[in-house]
């Protein structure tokens, strides 16, 4: 019987003492944390642009470029003011494109465009994303740095980054996306004259000092890929169909030079005539503003029905 009991207190002291060290064991062991969530990742590839939103061009008179660009049937949508002097003025093409015209001053010798500055000259293309912060993250990803996502005056998204070498200064490519009360959104459907020349921009040319490298640029950075038809022509990422041509500084220099296309290039011809306006008559109609820059006109794709 003795033997029994001491038998039961040792059973019943192990039994203590595990319970213990199972139980220090469990307080000194910390909860299990759930994972953290994985990061959001940039894209794989550079999301789709909707088009080409704008050119800025610096000209030596504002009103003399409207008056121009009001003969080919754009009207100012908007402008910018200080006093009573026009700052930024918004040429309406369509709904989502615009030439951005700036007035010529005097230099800005902490301005990189300093340069540029006094004279008529191109000064940056504007691409409009679909996502402007996947955008924004893709370009990071790829090593590049361009500033952050900003709200503009205008109210709508925007960042820009630094490109290839033009033959004055390094390019400035701003993005952008547009917001349902910007200025450019409440315009819609407003300034649109009938009697436009031609109703879309679907290419821009930049004239960059070493066109090779910067064609590489466009192509392993930004995402843009070559035509078949010519390798100096990038179609922007999307199905916009819109492109940008790489050409040699030498002989555009500053000046811009775009390709705008008509459903009509019958009419567009008789409108140029009617406000007697010079242009030469090709594959395309090219006609030069006051400052030099060249746009040509161009019919979309299969509405052209012979010589004029």
């Amino acid at each position: 019987m003795t033997h029994m009991k001491i038998a039961s207190a040792r059973i019943a002291l192990v039994a203590l003492v595990m319970g213990l060290t199972l139980n220090a064991a469990a307080q000194a062991t910390p909860a299990a944390t759930p994972a953290p969530a994985p990061a959001a990742t940039a894209p794989t590839q550079t999301p789709p642009f909707n088009g080409i939103a704008h050119i800025a061009i610096r000209v030596q008179s504002i009103a003399a470029s409207l008056a121009f660009y009001n003969k080919l049937g754009y009207q100012q949508a908007f402008a910018n003011m200080r006093g009573d002097v026009t700052t930024q003025s918004f040429v309406k093409i369509n709904d989502k494109q615009f030439i951005e015209l700036y007035p010529a001053g005097p230099p800005n010798p902490a301005s990189p465009q300093g340069a540029a500055q006094s004279g008529s000259s191109f000064l940056h293309l504007c691409l409009e994303a679909s996502d402007i912060n996947a955008t924004h993250d893709f370009y990071v990803a790829e090593g590049l740095t361009p500033i952050a996502v900003r709200t503009a005056a205008a109210g709508n998204l925007l960042f820009t980054l630094k490109g290839p070498q033009q033959p004055t200064f390094a390019q400035n490519i701003e993005y952008t996306q547009y917001m349902p009360t910007s200025r450019h959104t409440l315009d819609i459907g407003q300034h649109l004259s009938p009697d436009r020349v031609a109703d879309k921009m679907t290419v821009v040319v930049l004239a960059m000092q070493d066109p090779a490298a910067a064609r590489d640029f466009y192509l392993t950075k930004l995402g843009f890929t070559a035509t078949k038809s010519n390798p100096m022509l990038l179609n922007l990422p999307g199905a916009s169909g819109q492109m940008v041509e790489i050409v040699p500084a030498d002989p555009l220099g500053s000046k811009s030079k775009i390709l705008l296309t008509s459903p009509d290039i019958r009419r567009s011809g008789e409108l140029l005539k009617a406000k007697g306006i010079d242009f030469t008559d090709g594959n395309t109609l090219t006609v030069t503003d006051p400052d030099g820059n060249i746009i040509q006109i161009a019919p979309q794709a299969g509405t052209f029905k012979g010589p004029m």
